[in-house]
């Protein structure tokens, strides 16, 4: 195993470590808990980034990948994404503190880098031609950056539902009192979408200009499909929360439902979408 290889797995396994500190800090409020979550998720990072610097100067090493990123595999769209998930739930923790969201944000990130680690070579090799466009480039990155930062939009509304259900109780529990306010988890879900959402378009706009200058039209593309249908959802929700001032259990279904719109996007559409096809043969 390369260095590459090495600082993937060790990330893999702090990630993994900081998730179940993250937890441990759920149920405990131990402030141990919560130095352990930020002592692993930030060498985490760290490792990760470096490791995803590594692969890049692998990727770079063929003139025709020259600045290009290499997101075009099972292995490294799910490599990215696990970075992106990590690294957007410390910016977010850096300006408010939740530490006990992170029970309901590290699983996805130890879960994403881990499928690469363990499921896919991290092998790089020269991009096909129809692939050298910087349209298509910034695509992927733009996607998954917006689905890193729509992930941890899920934490928080995963949180949100659990205090509402402790405040609605008879008898709260003391997870009551351990997670924030509803009008704070209300505030952060919202603005995290609001700040992915414009990414979300651009990626997909970016794409479209793509396939148009390769002479590839709609033609019922599922996976485009679902991007679109995943974009619809997401501004429904916007405009509800911002426009129409709706707050409260039904918006954060309704951001479920865009979540659960991502994951079709990414992982269920793979199956009958040969042109967006990263888990074919988990290449």
């Amino acid at each position: 195993m390369n260095a590459h290889g090495v600082f993937a797995a060790c990330s893999f396994l702090l990630y993994a470590s900081a998730a179940l500190a993250s937890i441990a800090y759920l149920f405990t409020k131990s402030e141990r808990s919560s130095r352990t979550m930020f002592f692993f998720l930030k060498i985490g990072v760290a490792l990760h980034a470096a490791a995803f610097a590594l692969r890049l100067s692998q990727f770079w090493t063929y003139p025709e990948n020259r600045f290009f990123l290499p997101l075009t595999t099972f292995y490294g769209a799910l490599s990215y994404m696990g970075l992106a998930l990590a690294a957007t739930f410390l910016a977010v923790e850096q300006g408010r503190r939740l530490d006990i969201l992170g029970a309901f944000v590290l699983p996805w990130a130890a879960a994403s880098l881990g499928a690469a680690v363990l499921l896919a070579p991290p092998d790089v090799a020269p991009l096909a031609e129809s692939l050298r466009y910087y349209w298509l480039n910034l695509h992927p990155f733009l996607l998954m950056t917006a689905y890193a930062a729509l992930a941890n939009a899920t934490g928080v509304a995963a949180a949100f539902l659990v205090q509402e259900r402790q405040i609605k109780s008879r008898k709260p529990g003391a997870l009551c009192y351990r997670l924030p306010s509803l009008d704070e988890l209300d505030y952060l879900h919202a603005r995290i979408i609001a700040w992915a959402y414009p990414v979300l378009l651009a990626g997909l706009a970016m794409g479209m200009v793509w396939a148009y200058r390769d002479g590839w039209r709609w033609g019922g593309d599922p996976k485009l499909t679902m991007a679109v249908v995943t974009a619809a959802i997401y501004g429904v929700f916007l405009w509800r929360h911002f426009i129409g001032g709706r707050r409260g259990r039904r918006p954060v279904y309704l951001s479920l439902l865009g979540f659960a719109s991502v994951l079709a996007t990414f992982l269920g559409a793979e199956f009958y979408s040969g042109r967006h096809s990263y888990l074919g043969g988990l290449r």
